[in-house]
């Protein structure tokens, strides 16, 4: 595999052009990776100023807030990997609330419920302009059904994996999905991000 090394800064405006060049109507971006190892919410903060410049309305998403009640994520108990890989994140939610209304109302609804107070955050629809970016970060994105106009994975070797996720039960999720989904393959950009001060852009 070949990765040309690219700084922070120049990645984003290199990910802002190929969105900007997509198309003019709502489209929906997803930047995936590893929670709590990958800066996927730094990343897709960082798309959002230089979108904007290119006449591109944006609006951040944030998976985490479509997560299902403590309720559910912790039936089978609160470090269960398993569940964490199906269960945790309301897919239904996200793609009624976020994804079907950018080809439809363009009224997006940018968060559901809040994991730290366990409550539905009641936060109000905002509406997005033909032409608007919808930036949605998270883990466990890609081949779950989610219609993604262009998907972004930040992609850790196994060694890194295991070294900077901060819930090492969580661990065997992410291989599970590397296993089973490949979201290498399913993404349009991977970014390897062992170090994220110095990412590395994978050349097919």
């Amino acid at each position: 595999m070949r990765y040309r090394p690219i700084s922070p800064a120049v990645l984003a405006e290199e990910l802002a052009d190929r969105v900007d060049a997509l198309t003019t109507r709502r489209i929906a971006v997803a930047v995936d990776g590893a929670a709590g190892a990958t800066e996927t919410a730094e990343l897709a903060d960082a798309l959002v100023d230089p979108l904007r410049l290119r006449g591109r309305a944006t609006l951040r998403v944030s998976a985490r807030d479509f997560l299902r009640p403590a309720s559910l994520r912790f039936e089978h108990g609160r470090t269960n990997p398993d569940v964490r890989y199906t269960d945790w994140l309301d897919l239904g939610a996200l793609r009624r609330e976020v994804l079907e209304p950018l080809k439809g109302s363009g009224e997006v609804l940018p968060s559901l419920w809040d994991a730290e107070r366990d409550r539905a955050t009641r936060a109000a629809r905002v509406p997005l302009p033909e032409g608007g970016v919808v930036l949605v970060d998270g883990e466990l994105l890609l081949g779950a059904g989610l219609a993604f106009d262009l998907a972004v994975h930040l992609w850790l070797s196994p060694a890194a994996l295991r070294r900077r996720v901060p819930d090492a039960w969580a661990v065997p999720a992410y291989e599970r999905y590397e296993e089973e989904v490949d979201p290498g393959t399913l993404a349009d950009v991977v970014v390897r991000v062992d170090d994220p001060r110095h990412p590395a852009l994978y050349l097919p």
